[in-house]
């Protein structure tokens, strides 16, 4: 009787089984900054090694065309998150764009001067006497008077040609420039690609200009809204990221794997082995992907109130720009 009673009582819960369908997952729409980059390697590697799908999201990752655009996407909710310059969402959040990071990945900034190899160019000094590419009124180039500053160069030390971004890649490209302004696993990646060739970074950091750059952001209701959603998504990507430092190589392969023209891998690969260490400060080391430190960030807003066209009334109250009150404990 008890064998009939138990085989009855599985085969039930068996048929229950059969017309109770799973919970749909979340689907989820993560905006980029940009077309794909080594950079972007977690967000593909969490996808495709069902990090995502563990926290019940479906996760689509779109390509962007600048931060700028991204921040209005998910300020419009038209993105449930984006992954963009931060300091470029400050601007747009400080006039009333509602928009808030929910965790801040690149910790130290990227900036960098850049030139080819075989130019021998290494230290600010360097630059002496040589010609420069910019695009204007660009992140890099607003920051570009402080690193002058810090370093004692002045204008009248180098030349200067101006144009977009391809204009800009195509001067060094073609010997029309020295160096360009550019993100240290970007554009040298860029023109490695074009030219085969090793670029030297001077990198922004190295001189005191400390300043973040790249996080997840997310619209101020959306958040509200979703909090659970919002958690659940931080932690799937702290964790993607986590596991993306500890082969590079294949999550650098998991962006071909999703998209086979998003790049070559050995520049892919080494695109985001140079994001990894931007990932944490001093203050930060040992932590978690995401955290931002409040100094960090107030230290940001302050250079970008001075440098970068932000509106002075960020500084009564940076933390209005970011939060990690969605992100997961701090060890895992």
């Amino acid at each position: 009787m008890k064998y009939l009673i138990a085989t009855i009582t599985t085969l039930a819960w068996a048929a229950v089984s059969a017309v109770t369908p799973a919970a749909a997952a979340d689907k989820v729409v993560l905006m980029l900054n940009w077309y794909v980059y080594g950079e972007h390697a977690p967000f593909y590697y969490g996808k495709e090694k069902g990090i995502y799908a563990a926290e019940g999201i479906d996760l689509e990752i779109q390509e962007g065309r600048g931060s700028a655009a991204t921040t209005q996407a998910v300020a419009a909710k038209t993105a449930d998150f984006g992954y963009v310059d931060v300091p470029t969402m400050m601007r747009a959040a400080i006039k009333g764009a509602p928009v808030i990071a929910t965790g801040v990945l690149l910790q130290t900034s990227p900036m960098s001067a850049m030139g080819f190899v075989d130019k021998n160019i290494r230290k600010p000094e360097d630059i002496k006497g040589k010609t420069v590419a910019i695009t204007p009124a660009d992140s890099m180039t607003q920051i570009w008077p402080l690193f002058l500053k810090r370093t004692g160069l002045k204008e009248a030390d180098f030349k200067t040609v101006a144009g977009d971004g391809q204009t800009k890649l195509n001067a060094v490209i073609n010997g029309q420039a020295d160096l360009l302004l550019g993100y240290v696993m970007d554009q040298s990646m860029k023109i490695k690609d074009a030219t085969g060739k090793d670029v030297y970074p001077i990198k922004f950091a190295d001189y005191g200009i400390h300043m973040v750059s790249s996080g997840i952001i997310a619209n101020t209701d959306y958040v509200k809204q979703n909090a659970a959603l919002v958690k659940r998504f931080m932690a799937a990507t702290t964790k993607a990221v986590e596991a993306a430092e500890k082969d590079p190589k294949a999550a650098a392969q998991s962006i071909l794997t999703a998209n086979p023209k998003g790049g070559k891998i050995d520049t892919l690969t080494q695109g985001f082995e140079l994001t990894i260490p931007l990932y944490r400060t001093p203050e930060t080391k040992g932590e978690r992907p995401f955290r931002v430190t409040d100094k960090n960030m107030t230290e940001s807003v302050s250079l970008m109130v001075e440098y970068g066209g932000l509106d002075s009334k960020a500084l009564e109250n940076p933390k209005a720009f970011y939060t990690n009150d969605y992100l997961p404990p701090k060890t895992p």
